[in-house]
């Protein structure tokens, strides 16, 4: 893959990998045909997961020690055809060379094949199968006028795609997958006739009729599992496996997806039409310069942004609306390039508005065409359409018309460097400005963008963010607070964070990838060298060690044993067996060696047996050297030794460059946080100060503005914070933490696990690894000893809160050098704030021995507040 996969799009690619490995036994030794579908939410990375999935199909993913199905063949099915070479072109981009151009082919209507090729994918949609398309004529179902057709039209294809079908799935050799991509849905909503007759030629694809068998193999990628439910609510006899849906928590948290999504809009009635867009424009002037500074400031010009202000208009714009909307733009942005105003409507034509041309620009184009700096579109602009530079909306859309106007933003959330700014909420977030919209209907907006069903949401997930996104109304841009003295930040630098552990870590995996990245750092110049000359020594030893089993290995490698079996005809017995052997040949050789590949890794594999290789004339060296190999790779034990060595000495190399790795421009540095990662076990990680804070100001309900707290390490002008987010005993917990003796600042620790957070991982009611972000952070002491506080009210009726108390307790087990104390708070029944001491051993071995939150706390808790 030419991009690294997060965590949750890792898991899932290993699911489905499993999935596949599983229908393919289904189908060929079962007969039984299956479906089952992965669901994620708009930015998720699905076409990324696809790409991983396929290319594991086709060669094989040693992660997951899944075998590639050489026989394979992936048809790609949507209902719309503009998706077609858009995913064909997403699939090239993250696959890199390994899917070249010539596996990926979009079916057209001179397609005329008698089966599909194994190691290909197939673009198909569901119009290319309508009764009036040329692909079908002659389709089984009118199979004697087809007859007649060809017969008075000798240039008509020798093959229709229903043949092709039957006989690809016919064919034993064979495995056909189709993907059904239920993710993208534009606005326009099919009429009924052709909702019908989609669903009539999607059941037929599926189920199979008129002499075409049912498709074998059928995965679902949609925004919501209730997507590929209703696509596959006809299917027959098709054994269903348990769909697969990923937490929209752990997309948000891997900084995919922008996190905060500022709202603005009219205080009170009137026309604000052209104050709110002269307000965008100077949002998006304000947040250039922030993009330009940040890249300035990285020393770094691929993390230079050019942000895009879109304009979203009714269906039908009438002249003056659009003539206003561009003097508007152009008055309030004198230094607009003549060609900075493009437009995406369907006439795909230049359009003069006044005085001035607004060109057409392809919505598949408008992220890389950086001129273009203001953007005219419509609903949702394309389906499947998406432009991480776009960072600031504003919509003519009337008020009823909040679901085009969420269903537009959640195809701007995408961040765009694909990562999250460390510490600035500032350039995580998109905002939108509503000229049509109250304070109520506003609500409405967020509501949908924060993933809850309001009346008049269809429910799709376009645009549902998990937990750890924000929808802000009127947020204060917090700084860095200039009364906190420096050795407050100094001992905030020293604290630890956990990264999220991975299912499918592999030690070897993980010091080749650090060593690559030292290398390019030049922090360790070769490496990579050093790595696998430490791991050669390892083998080196293996080898000497299991030399007498290494033989027996090589001799039982070589021979394939077998057993023929005679039968009398007459008598219908076995008369006897006759046993033999036979030497295995090089295909036999490199299977093994395939295997060793998978055990010690593909890249160790190779480069020992090049190492150990006898230099000859021929390939038989290398033949011998991978004999061996695959000898020493099948005993036991030698994977963990390999494993163990690789973890030793990619620990070792991560402690001794730390501080140089801190001290990265946030592009690499984030690529070392992807390798510390690489774990079955959370990993410590630093913790980087926040640039820019954003909070809210006003009440959700009444406008009126919230209470504040100085202290906080950012603040406004004034000094302050604000508590909005704080209900009444949190805000107790922090107003007594406030009067200790020797209190010197606070820090309300993010939501969500971002760089600028404290977060420990844990594992949920479900045995899944999480990660939790306690509340607060309190320091107490002086300049010669500042004490770190970690305290975390959290209610204990909620249905984390056990799992959550097992990771904070076994955070203090390893840090509990690290602070002064680590405490849980919750409120009783009676009104009493109770206080878990996590650093007291009898306190923490009654949280992981507990049934019952509560009873923990009034059996173990002391009333400290």
């Amino acid at each position: 893959m030419k991009f690294t996969l997060k965590d949750y799009q890792a898991d899932a690619v290993g699911h489905i990998l499993g999935c596949f490995t599983d229908a393919r036994d289904d189908f060929h030794r079962k007969g039984r045909n299956v479906s089952f579908s992965l669901a994620a939410t708009t930015g998720a990375g699905k076409t990324v997961m696809a790409a991983a999935v396929i290319e594991g199909l086709f060669f094989g993913d040693s992660d997951w020690d899944f075998e590639a199905d050489p026989n394979a063949v992936v048809l790609w099915f949507t209902d719309d055809p503009s998706l077609n070479e858009q995913t064909k072109h997403r699939l090239l981009e993250a696959a890199g060379d390994r899917i070249a151009y010539s596996r990926l082919q979009v079916i057209g209507n001179r397609f005329n094949q008698e089966k599909f090729e194994p190691g290909k994918v197939y673009f198909l949609n569901s119009q290319k199968l309508s009764k009036n398309s040329l692909l079908v004529r002659g389709a089984p179902d009118d199979a004697q006028d087809a007859l007649i057709e060809r017969a008075a039209s000798p240039d008509l294809r020798q093959y229709t795609i229903w043949d092709t079908l039957r006989n690809t799935i016919e064919d034993g050799n064979l495995t056909l997958y189709l993907i059904l991509d239920e993710a993208h849905k534009g606005m326009r909503k099919p009429s009924n006739n052709e909702r019908a007759e989609k669903q009539t030629i999607v059941k037929r694809l599926i189920n199979g009729a008129n002499g075409v068998p049912p498709v074998p193999v059928v995965w679902g990628i949609s925004a919501t599992i209730e997507r590929f439910t209703e696509a596959m609510k006809d299917a027959q006899g098709r054994f269903a496996y348990p769909n697969y849906e990923v937490d929209p928590a752990l997309i948000q948290e891997s900084g995919l997806l922008k996190d905060d999504i500022r709202l603005d809009f009219p205080a009170e009635k009137g026309t604000f039409d052209t104050v709110l867009l002269k307000r965008a424009v100077r949002r998006i002037k304000e947040v250039t310069e922030l993009w330009a500074q940040y890249a300035a400031d990285q020393d770094n010009e691929a993390d230079l942004v050019i942000p895009l202000l879109v304009v979203q208009v009714p269906n039908t714009p009438s002249d003056d609306l659009l003539r206003t909307a561009v003097d508007t733009i152009r008055e309030e942005w004198p230094e607009l390039p003549a060609d900075g105003i493009g437009h995406t409507f369907g006439d795909h034509t230049a359009l003069e508005i006044g005085d001035y041309e607004v060109r057409y620009i392809a919505p598949e184009k408008v992220q890389q065409s950086l001129r273009v700096r203001v953007l005219l579109a419509k609903e949702a602009i394309t389906t499947g359409w998406d432009c991480p530079r776009a960072e600031v909306l504003v919509s003519y859309r009337p008020a009823q018309d909040k679901t085009h106007i969420t269903q537009m933003l959640g195809r701007m959330v995408r961040t765009p460097l694909a990562r999250r700014i460390a510490g600035d909420d500032r350039l995580n977030s998109v905002e939108c400005l509503l000229p049509h919209f109250s304070r109520t209907t506003a609500t409405e907006v967020a509501d949908i963008l924060l993933g809850k069903h309001t009346e008049g949401d269809d429910g799709t997930g376009e645009s549902g963010g998990g937990e750890g996104r924000r929808v802000l109304y009127k947020p204060v841009d917090m700084q860095v607070n200039p009364a906190i003295p420096d050795y407050v930040w100094v001992a905030f630098d020293t604290l630890p964070s956990q990264t999220l552990p991975k299912k499918a870590a592999k030690p070897t995996k993980r010091l080749s990838s650090l060593a690559q990245a030292l290398s390019r750092d030049e922090l360790l110049p070769d490496a990579r060298k050093a790595a696998y000359n430490e791991l050669f020594a390892v083998l080196d030893g293996l080898m000497a060690r299991h030399k007498d089993n290494i033989e027996a290995n090589i001799l039982g490698l070589r021979e394939v044993e077998g057993e023929t079996i005679v039968a009398s005809v007459a008598g219908g017995k076995i008369a006897y067996t006759e046993k033999f052997s036979e030497v295995a040949d090089d295909r036999s050789v490199e299977a093994y060696f395939k295997e060793a590949q998978r055990i010690l890794s593909p890249d160790l594999a190779r480069k020992y047996a090049d190492r150990i290789a006898v230099d000859g004339d021929d390939d038989d060296g290398l033949l011998d050297a991978h004999l061996k190999v695959a000898a020493l790779a099948r005993i036991d034990g030698v994977q963990a030794e390999i494993e163990r060595e690789a973890d030793a000495l990619a620990r070792r190399w991560l402690d001794r460059f730390r501080v140089a790795i801190k001290g990265l421009r946030d592009e690499r540095r984030a690529v070392y946080d992807a390798i510390i990662a690489m774990s079955t076990d959370p990993q410590r990680i630093d913790i980087l100060r926040p640039k820019v804070r954003s909070e809210e100001t006003e009440a959700d309900a009444d406008g009126t503005k919230v209470p504040t707290r100085p202290g906080h390490l950012m603040s406004d002008e004034a000094g302050d914070f604000p508590i909005g987010s704080l209900n009444s005993w949190e805000t107790a917990v922090l107003d007594s933490e406030r009067k200790q003796p020797g209190f010197l600042a606070w820090y309300r620790n993010p939501g969500r696990a971002s760089d600028d957070s404290l977060a420990i991982a844990y594992k949920d009611g479900k045995g899944a690894w999480r990660r939790m972000c306690p509340d607060f952070l309190f320091f107490h002491g002086d300049e010669h000893n500042v004490k770190v506080s970690i305290i975390d009210p959290h209610g204990y009726h909620l249905g984390d809160a056990l799992p959550k108390l097992r990771g904070l307790a076994s955070f203090a087990i390893e840090y509990r050098d690290d602070f002064h104390r680590i405490e849980a708070v919750a409120q009783m029944e009676d009104k009493t704030l109770r206080v878990l001491d996590l650093t007291n051993e009898s306190v923490r071995k009654a949280v992981y021995e507990a049934e019952d939150a509560e009873q923990l706390y009034l059996s173990y808790a002391a009333s400290n507040y």
